[in-house]
């Protein structure tokens, strides 16, 4: 049977057990969706699945402000990743918030009519670009931690996605159809406007600090420090020069997209895990398999991969993140 999954098979979800089982339990009641793909991906490595879960949770779930403007945003961050999976997913939840013209007419590629709406878009979608302009904020600055906590979720999201699912959020591409966007979105509609309580998932992690200053003092903050954590342990798989190649990668990436020929990246044969992590961060879709299998060898598993996808992609969000210039837009 074909699945959603490439490059790993993840344990079912049936057989989880401690944490892992906590997680789709709550997931299934939060999010609507019982054991998503999104999720079971990370399950290999429980580690990463909880904070990665809290972070999605706390801000886009159970964030301050419209549940409509955080999916807009967490669309435009998806858009700009060019990670269609998640985009249609969010279209789809447009249609669960009961926003059911702005949903098609963005799922026909238009502009919201209404300009608060294509302002959050739009910022979603400027949060790829490092050191980009984003103040000021299309949405009051209260409601920041639960805006930027989004957008960064999906950051991290977008890249695990794009690097270890396929393009079709259901199968045989369905989600192309109004009908089913629709009915997809009607499906789990009572819990997406069901208010989630702050904080529950914040259980789930290990003794999480309290995260950057502009998540201070709300549940964002420590879910973003425990997933930032958790992926960034995934550089033990790389060596010294891995890491500084990665790093310089990183530090002179300007939000672009790379040409159809990767010139510059590292070599798939002399630093397979530098280019699986490069790409991880700045390409996902462009993962292949001959990436993957120049990597590979008996004690490299699926959970070794996930990691190192991970730290890629999280070099990505750090990178992101640290560029904000957050205190000067809330000032």
């Amino acid at each position: 049977m074909p699945t959603p999954f490439r490059h790993t098979r993840p344990p079912s979800p049936k057989s989880a057990t401690g944490r892992t089982a906590e997680v789709f339990e709550q997931i299934a009641v939060d999010f609507g969706i019982e054991r998503p793909p999104t999720f079971v991906v990370l399950s290999s490595v429980p580690e990463l699945l909880a904070p990665a879960w809290a972070l999605m949770r706390e801000s886009l779930i159970a964030g301050d402000g419209s549940r409509t403007g955080r999916e807009l945003a967490a669309l435009g961050v998806s858009l700009a990743n060019k990670c269609p999976f998640c985009a249609d997913a969010h279209t789809v939840l447009l249609h669960a918030t009961g926003d059911h013209a702005l949903a098609e007419h963005l799922a026909r590629g238009g502009t919201p009519e209404n300009e608060e709406h294509a302002r959050v878009l739009d910022w979603g979608r400027r949060t790829r670009v490092p050191g980009s302009a984003l103040a000021p904020y299309p949405f009051p600055p209260e409601q920041a931690p639960a805006y930027l906590g989004t957008a960064l979720a999906f950051h991290f999201i977008n890249r695990i996605v794009s690097a270890l699912l396929t393009e079709q959020l259901l199968p045989g591409n369905a989600q192309r159809f109004r009908a089913v966007r629709s009915l997809a979105g009607r499906s789990v509609a009572r819990t997406v406007r069901r208010s989630a309580v702050p904080g529950a998932a914040l259980p789930l992690l290990d003794a999480p600090g309290p995260g950057p200053d502009w998540a201070a003092g709300t549940p964002v903050g420590p879910a973003y420090d425990a997933l930032r954590t958790a992926a960034l342990a995934g550089s033990d798989l790389l060596d010294a020069d891995d890491l500084t190649l990665v790093r310089e990668t990183l530090w002179a990436w300007d939000g672009g997209h790379p040409p159809v020929v990767l010139r510059g990246f590292p070599n798939r044969r002399e630093r397979p895990a530098a280019r699986l992590a490069v790409l991880a961060a700045l390409a996902p879709y462009r993962i292949t398999e001959e990436d993957v299998a120049a990597w590979r060898e008996p004690s490299r598993s699926d959970a070794s991969l996930v990691r190192l996808v991970a730290y890629g992609a999280f070099a990505a969000v750090e990178r992101i993140e640290t560029t904000m210039r957050v205190p000067a837009a809330r000032a």
